[in-house]
């Protein structure tokens, strides 16, 4: 283990021990197992920011385990993994604190915030992977860990969607095992570097570099719900607003897409995979993913599978800005990371609000919903116009950099591809803003809480979807300050292009 190296293995821990005390709680600890979750998010997420001012400064984090002979275990900290491990513990944080309020009086929940936890500690892990090996195991786990949060339920349409997930994830996984395997035998440790570990080997057989390429992104591209490997997300929207939010905006599809990243930049190299001619086939299919996702969610009345259709569409523009080449598209596509993370846990906490408050499960149930829980609509009112691009929210900045980095890459089509999805946002969104603030209540909801001292819900609900569309507009607004997600972007755009 190198200096420094003991932090990384404390970020891990500091989610993966309060996971593991949790399990042997009684279902009856109440306060213990909040006071757990919540020391454990707020350890995570402390420990992350440090980490995250000091590899700005310069500093080297980096810790390794022996496997087996000539394979290591390797956690490293830099520019990319800490701007994925800093949306995670961040938004691990604020989805503890809304799982404890959402969950309170069900059953099982020593095993929910088990595997909760467990699931945000192979997310970190994911996050900083030294190598594609260390990447590999954290990405199975996840999958694992996902499955009971999925079918937390227990109901019949849970545990079929829980079968979905595990066919979809474990055949992805299986695929990038391969896609691992191969390189790893051709060329030994497969460790991230800036630039790309491969792009100095020249290999005599374009088919081999190209065929083990294809092969990881078909694995990633399950997590990632490229077409046609998306058919588990929608499925999945039968478990509790907590775990969509996880899904979607914390962990898995969220992995996908960033190993999808770390594969373009940090395995191949860019100027590599452009020269195999990988990346203008990945860019289409991306593409092509970003508008289906939109048509699909325009015909959805249950409001979670419109928004599980909406990520489908809008994860694709990290792998479309990933694969434009160019700086600028880069930079687009890796700062909606943490955009799109932002706006749709904004959305899926507020789809949490209306099932867990008023019984609100489909779209045609909304009318007038606004005048019930005005903080609730609006926050997702912030979120929905954040995802159609409304400047100065943050889902325009990563419009803007696309649009425009696709022009500087010589693609034009990638501004059309956006102008086209963003009328489709609007297609989808606005028809739900519409019926909640300017349609009069059809009549009583389907099961009403009541306030809670006087809030329109629980303050546990309520907090952390104002928080996030807080961030939203923040971040919009102060795009250009220091160490805002775009400035760190920038950096990371500098390292990887080598300018």
């Amino acid at each position: 283990m190198s200096g420094g190296g003991w932090l990384l293995i404390l970020i891990l821990a500091s989610s993966l021990v309060p996971g593991v005390i949790i399990f042997f709680l009684r279902e009856d600890r109440l306060r213990l197992r909040s006071a757990l979750n919540m020391a454990g998010a707020s350890a995570k997420l402390g420990l992350v920011i440090y980490l995250l001012l000091e590899v700005r400064e310069g500093w080297v984090y980096k810790a390794r385990f022996t496997l087996l002979p000539g394979m290591e275990l390797v956690l490293h900290a830099d520019a990319m993994s800490l701007l994925f491990a800093t949306l995670s513990s961040g938004l691990w944080f604020v989805t503890t604190l809304y799982a404890i309020g959402y969950l309170e009086g069900s059953p099982n929940r020593r095993r929910f915030f088990g595997f909760f936890s467990l699931c945000v500690t192979a997310t970190t892990g994911i996050a900083l992977a030294g190598n594609m090996i260390t990447f590999l195991i954290f990405y199975e786990i996840l999958t694992l860990v996902t499955f009971p949060l999925v079918v937390h339920r227990g109901t019949e349409e849970s545990l079929r969607a829980g079968r979905s997930y595990l066919a979809y994830t474990l055949s992805g996984g299986l695929l990038l095992l391969v896609g691992v395997a191969w390189l790893w035998s051709l060329f030994g440790p497969l460790e991230f570097v800036a630039g790309g570990v491969l792009a100095g080997i020249d290999h005599p057989n374009r088919g081999v570099m190209q065929g083990a390429f294809f092969l990881l992104i078909a694995g990633l591209g399950v997590k990632a719900a490229l077409v046609p490997l998306h058919g588990w997300l929608p499925q999945a929207m039968v478990a509790p607003a907590p775990v969509s939010a996880l899904l979607h905006a914390v962990a898995v599809v969220k992995a996908g897409a960033f190993g999808i990243v770390r594969v373009i930049y940090d395995l191949f190299g860019i100027e590599y995979a452009q020269s195999l001619g990988v990346l203008f086939p990945l860019a289409l299919l991306a593409s092509f993913t970003i508008i289906y996702g939109s048509l699909r969610a325009l015909s959805q009345d249950d409001l979670k599978r419109r928004l599980a259709f909406s990520t489908i569409s809008q994860i694709s523009y990290i792998t479309l800005g990933a694969a434009a080449f160019g700086p600028v598209a880069t930079i687009g596509g890796l700062v909606h990371l943490v955009h799109q993370g932002l706006m749709k846990i904004t959305l899926f906490f507020c789809a949490g609000n209306l099932a867990e408050t008023l019984g609100i499960h489909r779209i045609s149930e909304m009318n007038g919903v606004g005048q019930r829980l005005p903080w609730t609509m609006g926050a997702f009112t912030v979120g929905a116009l954040g995802m159609i691009g409304l400047p100065p929210l943050v889902g325009f900045i990563s419009k803007w950099y696309l649009g425009y980095g696709g022009l500087l890459a010589g693609h034009p089509w990638i501004l059309l591809v956006l102008i086209l999805s963003t009328l489709l946002n609007a297609a989808y969104f606005l028809p739900i803003l519409h019926r909640a603030w300017f349609r009069l209540p059809d009549g009583p909801w389907p099961k009403d809480h009541g306030r809670r001292r006087g809030l329109e819900t629980a303050w546990m609900l309520l907090l952390p979807p104002l928080l996030t569309a807080f961030l939203v507009i923040v971040l919009g607004l102060f795009a250009n300050a220091p160490m805002s997600a775009l400035e760190w972007v920038r950096l990371i755009a500098e390292r990887e292009y080598g300018r």
